[in-house]
């Protein structure tokens, strides 16, 4: 579902932010993608959603070339980031639709395709309401919604629990799963939450410093009764709690 090899991005003034990474995810998992802060989980992340462009290397995100037919990559992903996109005074299921009509649907179909979606979220009768007027959770949950409108193969979740109580993020645990158990979705996520990382991913890529430090499921990776945060500060020199504020 992702394969890169050599993946590098170097900004203006000869800042490598991602220094080459081999990444390589296959379908159905759930991928989570951790490391401290200025490690290059979000510019990696960007380079795979077609968002900033490789400085070198080559990656296949969906089937399909990034650099060589981005289109049909933004086809088959649904990207959710960190900051969300709703406007807060818009009504929902007015911006559902247009999403949905964006990505091709008719008229017709967007209506039952937001129905559906709203549905599968737990966010009917909601469709009404202005962004502005929903609890974090909830807010949260309308931008996977909005993400999953053209039924990706593929999907990136930006921080996607920060900021939630621990109800909600459990909850949005179990619809993160749903989509895998449920549709066959792929899903890549960033995450600060070692707690989240431990109970939701199937496997775990640490980056650090632009490039891959460790990588495997999190029962292999906490070897010797350690924690995920003892693993962290063993390979990074950095605590990742401490990172996250938490």
């Amino acid at each position: 579902m992702i394969k890169t090899v050599g993946l590098r991005k170097t900004f203006k003034g000869g800042v490598e932010a991602v220094k080459g990474v081999d990444i390589s995810v296959e379908p159905g998992e759930i991928v989570g993608f951790l490391g401290p802060n200025g490690a290059g989980k979000t510019t990696t992340m960007r380079m795979l959603t077609t968002l900033l462009q490789p400085t070198s290397g080559t990656a296949t995100v969906a089937g399909h070339d990034l650099l060589g037919d981005a289109r049909e990559v933004r086809r088959r992903i649904g990207y959710v980031s960190q900051g969300g996109g709703i406007n807060p005074a818009a009504p929902l299921g007015e911006e559902l639709e247009l999403q949905a009509m964006l990505y091709g649907l008719s008229r017709d179909e967007a209506g039952p395709r937001v129905r559906e979606v709203l549905a599968r979220l737990d966010l009917t009768g909601l469709e009404s309401r202005p962004g502005g007027a929903l609890s974090g959770g909830q807010r949260r949950r309308f931008d996977i919604a909005f993400a999953l409108l053209h039924r990706p193969v593929l999907l990136f979740l930006d921080e996607p629990t920060t900021g939630l109580d621990p109800q909600s993020r459990a909850n949005l645990w179990d619809h993160i799963r749903a989509l895998r158990a449920e549709q066959g979705v792929t899903v890549f996520l960033t995450t600060h939450y070692l707690d989240e990382a431990d109970a939701l991913c199937d496997r775990l890529l640490i980056i650090d410093h632009g490039g891959i430090v460790a990588e495997g499921a999190p029962a292999e990776l906490k070897t010797g009764g350690r924690t995920l945060d003892e693993v962290f500060l063993d390979i990074t020199g950095r605590s990742l709690r401490e990172e996250a504020g938490v």
